[in-house]
């Protein structure tokens, strides 16, 4: 059965596009605590995990999806699935059965950077101002909070069901927290992540949005965060652009992230030599710290633009720490160069980023339309360079958070979409609704909306 590809072909990716360019220029031109990455092949197989039910005493719990095609084959065949794992043997008696139609099936996705409690999704429309700096639009933010009626936990319960009803399986979310909202934002997320167990896994970023350093209080809420356990991973933003104190705000954000043994995701949109130098930074604390495997990097504006040696150079020093980064594809010249870092074993995630809330109007939490942006922006054209958009949506964002590929293979977990199409390039380009959304086995959506 073939299996997806992780990264794209073809070198080159915000709803807050203009904001963080712009940002960026200004600056220098910003689950599981353990994030490391879990191969494929790790996960047990089908027939151990029939044994292990077998032992337990009690059935498996078994399902058919019958008449499907994996990743588009023209032959379509059934897919069995036990407690919730692909098998490779016959259907237990008694398995449920559901039709797929010949529809398509292909691995469901991962979000690895998307922000839920900043959104507005599914409220009254919000006429946006202008901003000059990620400051005006921390601004904007509090205002914007504080004018919702809904609570923090319902609207972005809203988009998180949104997005499994898009075929998204997991997503590591970041929340804010600062004085202003206090942890307001992370126990809002926690609720929707607890409401949505059955259908998507999240990893929960503390995101200190206002600043670790210049904001009087933010560190002490990012240790509180940590030390109740209601985060995965502690946040930080920008060292040397935005929060002027490199060293300070590493040690800070690094500090907690060891006394409390969560990982670490840093928002870093600073270009050039100050991206550069806060990259140093974050590369020496992880190796002083032994964190390999547990720090990402998100958005990462310093790296598209070296040369291929000086890549060569920093992508050596990822791979040696295994530091993982996150690309949103905001544009041609901002989205990294995911085929080069992957050769050198870079874990690379795709992601949605903001999703309708004080800085930008756009966003959906879809990861189908996020790969299908990343084609477009790294301007594919090739069959497999669109196969390639589609790995890096399902299975790169998997590396990142540290799961299981879903790649149909037996033994692997049973989180798929179904879709009518002809083959899997055409899916990337046309986008069409996610008929069926199975998670663990059990279908959570259908024909594109969630089920409670």
């Amino acid at each position: 059965m073939q299996s997806l590809p992780s990264s794209p072909s073809s070198p080159g990716a915000l709803s807050r596009r203009t904001m963080l360019a712009g940002a960026a220029a200004l600056a220098g031109a910003t689950a599981t605590g353990a994030a490391t990455a879990a191969p494929a092949h790790a996960t047990p197989s089908s027939a151990s995990a029939e044994a292990a039910a077998g032992s337990a005493g009690r059935r498996p719990r078994a399902v058919v999806f019958r008449d499907v095609r994996p990743f588009g084959a023209a032959k379509a065949t059934d897919l069995v699935v036990v407690d919730g794992r692909v098998s490779d043997r016959p259907a237990p008696h008694g398995a449920k059965v559901v039709d797929g139609g010949g529809r398509i099936a292909l691995p469901s996705l991962v979000d690895a950077h998307i922000h839920p409690d900043k959104t507005t999704w599914e409220g009254s429309w919000v006429s946006r101002r202008p901003a000059s700096g990620i400051a005006d639009y921390v601004a904007q933010d509090v205002e914007l909070f504080h004018s919702q009626r809904r609570p923090v936990v319902e609207r972005a319960y809203g988009l998180m069901s949104h997005a499994v009803s898009r075929g998204t399986r997991a997503m590591r979310a970041h929340a804010d927290v600062a004085p202003a909202y206090g942890l307001a934002g992370v126990e809002g997320v926690a609720e929707a992540r607890e409401r949505l167990r059955h259908a998507l896994d999240v990893q929960i970023v503390a995101f200190p949005q206002h600043g670790v350093i210049r904001t009087p209080g933010t560190a002490a809420l990012l240790e509180k965060a940590a030390r109740e356990g209601v985060i995965d991973m502690i946040g930080g933003i920008d060292p040397i652009g935005f929060d002027q104190a490199l060293d300070d705000q590493l040690d800070v954000v690094f500090g907690i992230a060891d006394r409390h043994g969560v990982g670490v995701d840093i928002h870093l949109h600073d270009r050039g030599e100050k991206g550069m130098r806060a990259m140093r930074g974050i590369v020496d604390r992880t190796r002083a710290l032994s964190l390999a495997g547990k720090v990402t990097v998100s958005h990462v504006f310093c790296l598209p633009g070296l040369t291929d040696r000086e890549l060569g150079s920093v992508a050596t020093d990822l791979a040696d720490q295994d530091i993982a980064l996150t690309t949103v594809a905001p544009s041609d010249s901002l989205v990294l160069p995911i085929a080069r870092l992957r050769e050198y074993g870079v874990r690379v995630g795709l992601g949605s980023d903001g999703v309708r809330d004080s800085w930008s109007p756009f966003g959906n939490a879809d990861m189908m339309h996020r790969a299908h942006i990343l084609g477009w922006v790294t301007d594919v054209r090739l069959d497999q360079e669109l196969t390639d958009c589609y790995g890096v949506a399902a299975h790169g964002g998997a590396d990142v958070m540290g799961l299981p590929h879903a790649d149909l293979a037996a033994g692997a977990p049973a989180d798929f979409v179904l879709v009518r199409g002809e083959c899997l390039p055409q899916v990337v380009v046309d986008m069409p609704r996610r008929d069926m959304v199975v998670h663990g086995g059990v279908v959570v959506a259908r024909d594109g909306e969630f089920l409670d």
